[in-house]
């Protein structure tokens, strides 16, 4: 039964996206992009919004609780490449809960005089361990408190661009205060990460009431929307605040955003509702990232171990969730793990791209937008790894390790364990 309208489709994309990302990775932006950073939002948002289009194609189509897993699959069949992409799809989920994780520690120890390196694992591993306990508990509780928060969430940003709105200082916006081109084009593609969520939208596809109509709308709406509200939180960020205090405080750049026109008491309320925000994105990744290991598990891409649920919560896929994460969030910096969550997208995004358009007569696409769109990711994936390789090989080296985990675990769990891996060829 079709149960989300067109509002509710929507709620899904912009909520997906703004969750804890534009509070973690603004002041990444800025320490490459400068006084271009509202540009660099906006560079990563159209390679969203191209990539959307091949998510609003496909999921009419295809509609699948599996959403990206079920495109890949129908384009290139159950095989060792589909395979790779659902566990590094499953991966990149584990980074995006560890990037959220870390920025809600930034922002807790916001509230202490003094910022010990106990403090800042504790509050890591407490923003994983509690939305994890919730999960456990309470399924439903986890989609009725999102979309309270998401409200919570759009209020608060507007009334941080509506009130700092008089106190920008143009100057610091001119070219004159731009990055180099290459670095603004890096930035927008290490904040990639603060887009990625408008693919759920295809995980409720066949949900949503009139789909054929209301799909492609709700894509194309809440990238649109989110892009405006990005590129107005960066022109309000920059153009209020210095850049050296920015930088001083990157890991909680928004809330210092906030004191030119609320002073201290919009710095408190800002960090406040980061902890709500980053809290809430754990929540609701962690829901859908155990029922992601569900699907994949029942395909026969993960142990089966992960298909063990009770009350329809799927228990060993939180564990699972829970431990990796943690474990990710507790070793790896900030930069590094924005770099990696967004060259995975990237990455996987390219392979939708790709899936579309071999796909392209079945879902009746226009070829030229989905070369478009393959070309953007492609460039965009080429221009982050080619910029990370001089000036965080560490984080390289963490992204190509994932992929060849990826690639192993399905080759030896394909042929050792279920044995049909290379079947499509014969």
């Amino acid at each position: 039964m079709r149960t989300i309208g067109l509002f509710g489709a929507i709620s899904i994309g912009v909520g997906g996206m703004v969750g804890g990302g534009i509070f973690a990775v603004l002041g990444e932006a800025v320490s490459l992009a400068s006084g271009a950073t509202a540009l660099a939002f906006f560079i990563a948002g159209i390679v969203a919004l191209l990539t959307s289009y091949s998510y609003a194609k496909l999921s009419i189509q295809y509609q699948s609780s599996g959403g990206t897993v079920t495109f890949v699959d129908e384009a290139f069949g159950h095989n060792l490449l589909s395979g790779s992409v659902n566990l590094m799809l499953w991966l990149s989920y584990l980074v995006t809960i560890s990037l959220y994780a870390v920025a809600f520690s930034s922002y807790a120890l916001t509230f202490f005089t003094e910022n010990s390196s106990f403090l800042k694992h504790f509050f890591i591993t407490l923003a994983i361990i509690l939305p994890a306990i919730i999960n456990l508990i309470s399924a439903s509780f986890v989609s009725k408190s999102e979309i309270i928060i998401v409200v919570i969430k759009i209020i608060l940003l507007c009334i941080i661009i509506i009130s700092g709105a008089t106190y920008v200082d143009v100057d610091r916006l001119s070219p004159s205060s731009w990055g180099s081109s290459t670095s603004i084009v890096v930035a927008g593609m290490i904040i990639f990460v603060a887009f990625e969520g408008f693919e759920l939208i295809a995980n409720a596809a066949s949900e949503i009431k009139n789909p054929v109509k209301n799909l492609p709308i709700a894509f194309y709406t809440s990238v649109i929307f989110v892009i405006v509200l990005y590129v107005l939180i960066a022109i309000i960020s920059v153009g209020t605040v210095s850049e050296d205090k920015l930088l001083e405080a990157k890991d909680y750049a928004l809330a210092i955003a906030a004191k030119p026109a609320l002073g201290n008491f919009g710095f408190t309320i800002v960090s406040i509702a980061a902890l709500l925000a980053t809290f809430s994105a754990i929540n609701a990744t962690i829901y859908g990232n155990s029922r992601l290991s569900y699907i994949i598990a029942s395909e026969g891409n993960l142990p089966l171990i992960l298909k063990k649920s009770k009350n329809d919560i799927p228990f060993m896929g939180i564990f699972f969730t829970l431990g990796f994460s943690s474990i990710l969030a507790n070793v790896i910096d900030l930069n590094e793990i924005a770099i990696i969550g967004s060259a995975s997208f990237l990455l996987i995004f390219f392979i939708v791209n790709m899936s579309a358009y071999k796909l392209r007569k079945e879902i009746k696409a226009n070829a030229f937008i989905l070369i478009l769109s393959i070309s953007a990711t492609f460039i965009a994936l080429a221009v982050l790894l080619e910029h990370t390789y001089s000036s965080n090989p560490k984080a390289i080296i963490i992204f190509i390790s994932f992929i060849i985990f990826s690639f192993l675990f399905e080759l030896f769990y394909g042929k050792i364990v279920r044995g049909h891996i290379f079947q499509r060829r014969y």
